[in-house]
């Protein structure tokens, strides 16, 4: 799971602590290709990059399958060339008796699942056991596994 790469955004990067839009990508890029291995699925819950197309080619060079959650910022227009480059695109999925989403569900509807696995709030995690926050600042941007998000929660 991952959330919130924002793959050539220079603000985004930037405000990461990041000296430069490249730094930051390439930082992200190393850090997933430790852990995910060729036949692993990832799921992006989310603003890929900032409203823009022009930087999908990056999600060529993470290993693994790849799967898409819309964010905020990804537009609906994008998706078809998204799609060049990833395995899937949907809205939120459920997995596991959990939620899989870009931003976290309204607290009356998270009692429905287990547990929601979301992004969009950066560096602001909800402090509720329901919540599992994988922005990349919060998962020191590296892909954490259904199973350890799971182990962590006693799920």
């Amino acid at each position: 799971m991952f959330s919130d790469p924002h793959f050539g955004h220079t603000n985004m990067a930037l405000k990461r602590g990041f000296e430069t839009v490249e730094e930051h990508d390439e930082h992200i890029i190393s850090q997933w290709n430790k852990v995910v291995r060729k036949k692993d699925v990832v799921y992006i819950l989310g603003d890929v990059t900032m409203e823009k197309s022009t930087n999908y080619h990056v999600l060529d060079r993470l290993t693994g399958m790849k799967k898409i959650v819309l964010g905020n910022h990804d537009k609906p227009q994008h998706v078809k060339e998204l799609l060049n480059y990833v395995n899937s695109v949907c809205g939120m999925i459920r997995i596991r008796k959990c939620i899989l989403t870009h931003a976290p569900i309204h607290s009356s509807e998270v009692g429905r699942f287990a547990l929601n696995i979301h992004g969009h709030v950066h560096e602001k995690s909800i402090e509720d056991p329901k919540y599992y926050n994988v922005s990349a600042e919060v998962i020191d941007y590296t892909p954490v596994s259904m199973d350890n998000i799971l182990k962590s929660r006693n799920l």
